[in-house]
């Protein structure tokens, strides 16, 4: 069992800016720019409604009421955990920004080992294990945080994990935070069956989603929730309304009209979406292979733009070179790729354990105009810019056989 909620000892890495601004989105920005108002907390209706209708089309029903936005992933989450009491449980790893929202709210919180063949879901059988283990120490676990589709793994729970380890968190009397902030970003969507939480615990299960994702630029923070239709929901939802409130965490006015319109799902926005998953599967796919002929280990990536690696059968080359832990591996790897690597312990890793989040989106282009050529490209690895990239990105980990 591992609780960590001592102080934030190293910031979460910095988001990857991703493809270029789809130039619809821009024109309902640019339209919207004369807003001099925040939304109200929570979102406006047609807001709300624009995320309430993209769910319905995923499976998921309710009505606006249920819906909160906030200005990105990290306060809402907050105001989530904060909303709901008690301890918190989450996978390890898992995404850089969710173990600092418990330690801001002074939170006990413990990670849970992951299976073998995923991340972002916890063990079964060690989420029961921890949960005892808990409640044998005095503590109060209310709280389980996970994500199907994850960052920084980018792979995708199969089914029938997600089933067990739900129904044994709601077994324990836990409410589940699912996010899916990556849901829509799939590789390959007709070979990946990807079943949500929600979709098998209506009444137990918080959705939360950036839209950063797949559907806005990251420089765009607004994140929303989907919350159950039950009154437990309700109370929970009103408190999130009053923390978000109380800290002025309100979406910006001009940022609502393009972000509903991107909830939306038009044509333009159903194609960015479609590109960018099939580019990223390319790319991804060939990071993927010049990770493993360097003797490394990473999990095929499956969704989002990274893969998450483990250098540790590279241990004594590594430490020939002064690489001894995640510190310094993303020190080593940052310099070496010229991007971003943050080491395994930014996503609660052990940090003796040499493993690294490997971003994808630097492979497509250093301008705005590659990144459009390469995602418009039928063979996007036969692309100069790409395969000098790829080139280096290999040569990198070649030197560490």
């Amino acid at each position: 069992m591992h609780e960590d909620h001592g102080p934030v000892r190293y910031g979460p890495p910095a988001p990857d800016p991703g493809l270029p601004v789809l130039p619809e989105l821009a024109a309902v920005l640019a339209a919207a720019a004369d807003r001099t108002r925040p939304e109200p907390p929570g979102g406006g209706r047609v807001l709300r409604e624009a995320a309430c209708a993209h769910w319905e089309r995923r499976g998921l029903h309710g009505g606006p009421e249920d819906i909160v936005a906030a200005p990105g992933a990290q306060p809402l989450l907050l105001a989530l955990i904060a909303a709901h009491g008690g301890d918190v449980l989450m996978p390890r790893p898992c995404p850089a920004t969710w173990m600092p929202q418990a330690r801001l709210l002074g939170r006990p919180a413990y990670q849970v080992p992951t299976p073998a063949e995923c991340g972002g879901v916890p063990d079964p059988y060690a989420l029961l294990e921890t949960v005892r283990r808990v409640r044998a120490e005095g503590g109060r676990p209310k709280l389980l945080v996970l994500s199907v589709a994850d960052d920084p793994t980018a792979t995708v729970a199969p089914p029938e994990l997600v089933r067990e380890a739900c129904e044994a968190a709601v077994g324990e009397g836990l409410h589940i935070i699912s996010d899916e902030t990556w849901r829509d970003t799939v590789h390959r969507p007709r070979d990946t069956v990807l079943i949500g939480p929600a979709e098998m615990c209506p009444d137990d299960v918080t959705v939360i989603s950036d839209l950063s994702g797949a559907l806005t630029p990251a420089a765009w923070p607004l994140a929303v929730a989907r919350f159950p239709e039950n009154a437990r929901a309700a109370v929970r939802r009103a408190r999130t309304l009053d923390i978000l409130t109380a800290l002025g965490a309100l979406v910006a006015g001009p940022l609502a009209p393009p972000a509903a319109h991107a909830l939306g799902e038009p044509e333009a926005v159903r194609e960015r979406i479609r590109q960018a998953a099939g580019l990223q599967a390319q790319v991804a796919a060939a990071a993927h292979r010049a990770v493993l002929a360097s003797g490394a280990l990473a999990r095929p990536p499956q969704a989002g733009r990274h893969l998450y690696a483990d250098l540790g059968p590279l241990r004594s080359r590594l430490a020939e070179l002064g690489v001894t832990d995640s510190m310094e591996l993303e020190e080593y790897l940052t310099d070496r790729l010229g991007a971003p690597a943050p080491g395994g312990h930014r996503f609660g890793d052990e940090l003796g354990a040499l493993r690294v989040r490997l971003a994808t989106g630097p492979l497509l282009g250093a301008t705005p105009e590659e990144q459009r050529e390469s995602l418009t490209a039928a063979e996007p690895l036969e692309l100069p810019h790409v395969g000098r990239a790829l080139s280096t990105f290999a040569a990198a980990f070649g030197e560490l056989r």
